[in-house]
């Protein structure tokens, strides 16, 4: 009876070893839950859709998008690094929620660097520095001289404060040495809408949400703040270009899941994130969204959101820049 029962014993331990590597050979094998810790119909959502269906299309299952928005992701971050680190809770995560908010706020309910595993990064964000025809600059240069020539400097317009068209404006202030008011909007939208109608002098602008403004004649660009023009804005220098030794402001978005995930699972989804990249309806998508994909590694992303921590951490320190 004994032997019987140490028999038994040994099965059950079997069993239980088996169980995880089964499973993760399996998977998926349920639908698998993909946050967006932004609002429907921003940025982050719109790719987070067109991602989904792709990953959905390669992994043979659902993929749920669960739009978590509010306090720039804090509420999406912390929500996915409480989750079971089984692959089926996932998040497209910004540069925000990854490399910002940690020197940004006195304390966040998670960890950026502990508490997620890097998947894939997905796209890129190109941005532009424009100003509102009222203001009568057109180019970099007569920016500077204005912002000399002004009182109390020029006005800006952001998201919010910490916010990526927030740190951008920042950064070129501080690189040429001038003085400027931020003005913090609810929102991208409302600042572009703010240098239109000439209530602040200029915003750093996500590309995609300023050209039809830029081809309307309503606003007027200066720079790309990012490595490489825009084709679609091929006499519009880069922000080096123009004489501004600045950083990137980086835009991107990158496939996270919870710290601890399976090496293999990682691995798999990685492959269906490469597909979504080289998928040829997918890139003139992102094309007419202005978005740059980022084919990589898990490890490709982490240590470029590892660079950005560093570099505007340092910076955001510098200038005393914090959110509540």
């Amino acid at each position: 009876m004994y032997r019987r029962l140490f028999s038994l014993a040994l099965v059950s331990a079997a069993l239980m070893h088996a169980v995880p590597g089964s499973a993760q050979e399996g998977y998926p094998d349920r639908p698998i839950r993909l946050v967006v810790p932004q609002s429907a119909g921003s940025g982050a959502d719109v790719v987070a859709r067109l991602l989904g269906q792709k990953l959905g299309q390669e992994l043979h299952q659902s993929i749920v998008v669960d739009n978590r928005p509010g306090a720039n992701g804090i509420i999406g971050a912390s929500f996915v690094a409480k989750q079971p680190s089984d692959g089926y809770s996932l998040m497209l995560a910004g540069v925000s929620q990854i490399s910002f908010n940690q020197h940004l706020y006195a304390s966040l309910p998670y960890n950026a660097q502990k508490d997620f595993t890097f998947v894939a990064p997905v796209v890129d964000t190109p941005f532009v520095l424009v100003v509102s025809k009222a203001s009568g600059i057109t180019s970099v240069q007569s920016f500077i001289e204005k912002a000399k020539q002004k009182t109390g400097g020029l006005t800006y317009g952001s998201a919010g404060v910490g916010n990526s068209t927030h740190l951008a404006m920042e950064m070129i202030g501080d690189k040429l040495g001038i003085k400027m008011t931020h003005v913090a909007y609810k929102g991208s939208g409302p600042a572009l809408t703010g240098v239109i109608g000439g209530e602040v002098d200029a915003m750093v602008s996500v590309l995609g949400a300023a050209l039809p403004q830029i081809t309307g004649g309503n606003v007027v660009p200066l720079a790309i703040v990012g490595q490489k023009r825009a084709k679609e804005l091929p006499n519009v220098p880069t922000i080096k270009e123009a004489g501004v030794d600045t950083p990137v402001m980086p835009g991107w978005y990158a496939l996270v899941g919870p710290a601890g995930m399976d090496p293999k699972v990682v691995a798999k989804l990685n492959s269906a994130v490469q597909a979504f990249l080289a998928d040829p309806q997918v890139k003139v998508k992102l094309a007419s969204l202005y978005l740059d994909p980022i084919a990589g590694s898990a490890d490709t992303i982490k240590q470029r959101a590892l660079t950005d921590s560093r570099v505007w951490g340092d910076f955001i320190r510098k200038r005393g820049i914090r959110n509540s």
